[in-house]
């Protein structure tokens, strides 16, 4: 044996098992760091399921290096040897041993784990209940301080006064009202050939064609024509604001602009708000003359009601107050997408991950409220009777 592997084999790891009085004591020695311990997992798996009873002493004074894979056999033997109700007393340690034993009570086994992971019923059942509930409240809260730092005013500085940024606000209007144009038309006008295709079918036969006019002008104007520009909105503008809010958030601008003394607020949110305000009438209006150009189309086509035709009973089926109570639910439907955007985006952490779960949150959220928003508009207009 070369001079090399005999210094090895003398400082292999190894337990001594001898008696001592009521109990056992077993003393430690070697190298028993991650390289050298392997040779002795079998007798600490034998020990760990043997009952010594009584006392039982771990002595450590033969150790000659130990890392956290030996502090971590220690352990286990002293927890198997307590488990079979014995007194456990560890020797001969030394500060840094005792450091490597004391950094694993921070972290419970896999038995203690799953024991502290076990719920009652209720527990199971309302938890998750009570959490929502929080949650929803945290973003309540949240969405009142954005919307009560926007109606105060753009505040770009703290306690500075107001400034607004027309070149911000412009530039916002033409990302999310110019650029958007196209898909609202084409969406719009499908959707108003759709509903009016649909319409001339069922009414046929009842020989009603011409109401087909009604049914798609008071349909598109009071609640269609908002409700799904709103959502196209929420889908397309809704996450870009989430998205560049959020990686803001990961890149730590915000924190920059706080340290800068300006308002995250005033700087990145008020802007959007008020182009979402702006565009989201305007472009409800492009998608009802949309969707109105393709009913008449597919009217023309379909059940040869002519332009002429369609206009004039559009213009008897339809009144000033369908328009308007399509056109009021417009900015609060904005706004609502608009704080949405901004409470997810803030809320982003420091992972891409978190930026994608953020702006899906974001979209799915905004859709929703925009839907009930409109189902809340249309109990109270049916309540005054508008």
């Amino acid at each position: 044996m070369s001079l090399k592997a005999a210094e090895q084999s003398s400082d292999a790891p190894k337990i001594d098992d001898a008696p001592e009085g009521a109990g056992h004591r077993y003393r430690l020695e070697g190298n028993w760091r991650s390289a050298n311990v392997h040779g002795v997992l079998r007798q600490i798996e034998q020990l760990s399921k043997r009952s010594s009873g009584g006392e039982v002493v771990i002595d450590l004074s033969g150790l000659s290096d130990v890392d956290t894979a030996g502090a971590l056999l220690i352990r286990r033997l002293k927890e198997s040897q307590e488990a079979h109700k014995a007194h456990v007393t560890i020797e001969g340690s030394n500060p840094h041993i005792d450091e490597l034993l004391t950094a694993f009570d921070a972290y419970p086994d896999d038995e203690t784990a799953t024991r502290k992971s076990k719920k009652s019923l209720a527990e199971r059942v309302f938890a998750p209940i009570g959490e929502s509930v929080y949650e929803i409240w945290g973003n309540l809260v949240a969405a009142m301080y954005i919307l009560g730092s926007a109606v105060r005013g753009a505040q770009l500085k703290f306690g500075r006064g107001s400034g607004v940024s027309p070149a911000s606000i412009i530039n916002q209007i033409d990302h999310m009202a110019v650029r958007a144009v196209p898909i609202i038309l084409l969406m719009s006008s499908l959707i108003g050939a759709i509903i009016a295709q649909q319409g001339a079918f069922q009414l046929r036969y009842f020989g009603a064609e011409i109401f087909v006019v009604d049914l798609v002008g008071i349909l598109q104007l009071r609640e269609i024509g908002v409700l799904l520009t709103a959502i196209m909105i929420a889908g397309r503008s809704g996450s870009a604001i989430t998205a560049e809010i959020g990686s803001m958030k990961m890149r730590e601008e915000v924190d920059a602009l706080k340290v800068m003394g300006l308002n995250p607020i005033g700087v990145l949110i008020f802007p959007r708000l008020v182009a979402l305000t702006v565009a989201l009438p305007l472009l409800t209006v492009i998608a009802n003359f949309a969707a109105l150009f393709g009913a008449a189309l597919v009217s023309w086509a379909y059940s040869g009601i002519t332009f002429a035709t369609f206009i004039s009973r559009l213009h008897e089926a339809v009144s000033l107050s369908t328009i308007i109570s399509g056109m009021i639910k417009a900015p609060f439907m904005a706004l609502v997408i608009g704080i949405v955007a901004a409470v997810e985006g803030l809320k982003v952490g420091g992972s891409a991950e978190s930026l994608g779960q953020h702006v899906t949150s974001s979209v799915v959220k905004s859709i929703f409220v925009v839907i009930l928003m409109d189902g809340l508009f249309a109990m109270f207009y049916a309540a005054i009777d508008f």
